[in-house]
């Protein structure tokens, strides 16, 4: 095994847009298609934190141009005549999360949250959208928790979990990274990660010595890296993700342990090497569930969102788009807003667009797709700026997920 390579495994104020248009579509009993005369779809995230930038502020960007995308196909016949965006910072606090929820719910008018990266807020969300009988389509947050004992039938978890993230692990067992230390935030999301990491290790015939649960968020790791290191483990494994994820590459790369040992990350987003520079994850290779330049559909849709962001995509931001495009389909389909109505359009679908390919929605919610093997390339194939990523193999959908989750009772 290489021990110099590093390889990574796996993953407000508010706002207002309007559309307007004429009505298409069955009318609803009142005689309007839309239960109170629009769609409002609100957005719950991390605005200002360590989450910020692989969802944050340009996600609002992402559901505007699926919002743009669905007025140009439909125009006149569109069910969804005036569609508002409203938005919120969860701060990665469940009781935030809790509180900002209902008031979209319920003060808002929102139809629909989208996104809610940190798993414990969205298992927060889950239960208001639950209660209140509203939808919540998560894209951001891992938690298998979701599609498992707390899933419901207005959740959906639209882009990964920590099983998928966890595939990548037998290929580093069979490489010769038979033990591991594990280091994970100490909430849903890194439980759920150490969790599905250690099985997948073991299942490989690994080991892992030792699992670290460290705060979230964290800007200092020295303590928990050198604890981790005292194992002499082949793999030192990193469960977090956004700026805690770069902070701690950062100072395990100032220890010199990327000459000690091997470096497993659980979950990246394309921000995160553009913020920690591709030099110091190059060659690492990591499962992804979509990039920006892997054709010229994704890329498409790329330089639109860089034109107005001036950075590129991020999967989260590809994942919104998808989310919020499908939910205004499938209330084209309905002819309705009503959230039974658009869930029974949901339930069972087969998508395709630019994030999901080869997309299902099963029975537990949980919507999987085609996911990617990425490397992250040296800096002299780098062609231009967030040109990060080489895809080098395609994980067909009911390979890169698990079978549905026992656990979920609907």
């Amino acid at each position: 095994m290489n021990r110099k390579s590093s390889l990574v495994v796996g993953a407000i104020t508010a706002a207002a847009f309007i559309l307007t248009g004429c009505a298409g579509g069955p009318p609803a009993q009142d005689g309007s298609a839309l239960s109170d005369g629009k769609v409002t779809i609100g957005i719950l995230n991390d605005q200002s934190g360590v989450y910020r930038d692989l969802s944050g502020p340009n996600t609002r960007v992402a559901v505007d141009m699926a919002i743009a995308d669905y007025r140009e196909k439909y125009g006149d016949e569109a069910v969804a005549t005036e569609i508002e965006v409203i938005t919120a910072d969860h701060q990665n606090k469940p009781d935030v999360a809790n509180t900002q929820a209902q008031q979209m719910y319920d003060r808002r008018g929102a139809d629909i949250i989208l996104d809610v990266p940190t798993s414990s807020a969205a298992l927060a969300v889950a239960e208001v959208a639950a209660a209140k009988k509203r939808l919540f389509i998560d894209v951001t947050a891992a938690t298998m928790e979701l599609t498992g004992a707390s899933c419901n039938p207005y959740t959906f978890q639209w882009a990964y979990n920590t099983e998928m993230l966890a595939k990548g692990a037998a290929g580093v067992v069979e490489d010769g990274g038979e033990s591991w230390s594990i280091v994970y935030p100490d909430y849903a999301f890194g439980q759920g990660m150490n969790a599905s990491f250690t099985a997948a290790v073991e299942a490989a015939g690994g080991t892992v010595l030792e699992s670290i649960a460290t705060p979230f968020p964290n800007d200092n790791f020295s303590t928990f890296i050198t604890r981790a290191a005292a194992q002499d483990p082949d793999v030192i494994a990193i469960m977090a993700a956004g700026g805690d994820l770069i902070n701690f590459v950062k100072q395990y790369n100032q220890a010199g342990l990327q000459n000690e040992t091997t470096l497993a990350v659980g979950l990246m987003f394309i921000t995160d090497i553009h913020s920690l520079g591709v030099d110091q994850f190059s060659g690492t290779t990591f499962t992804d569930a979509w990039y920006w330049n892997y054709d010229e559909q994704n890329r498409e849709f790329a330089d639109r969102f860089l034109q107005l962001t001036d950075t590129r995509p991020t999967f989260a931001h590809a994942g919104n788009y998808s989310a919020a495009l499908q939910y205004l389909e499938a209330i084209q389909r309905a002819g309705t807003d009503d959230a039974e109505a658009v869930i029974a359009e949901l339930e069972g679908a087969e998508l395709n667009d630019l994030f999901l390919r080869n997309g299902v929605v099963r029975s537990d919610h949980s919507v999987i797709h085609d996911s990617y093997v990425a490397r992250v390339k040296a800096a002299d194939d780098v062609e231009e700026p967030w040109d990060y990523e080489e895809i080098i193999a395609t994980i067909p959908a009911e390979d890169a997920f698990s079978d549905v989750n026992p656990n979920c009772s609907m």
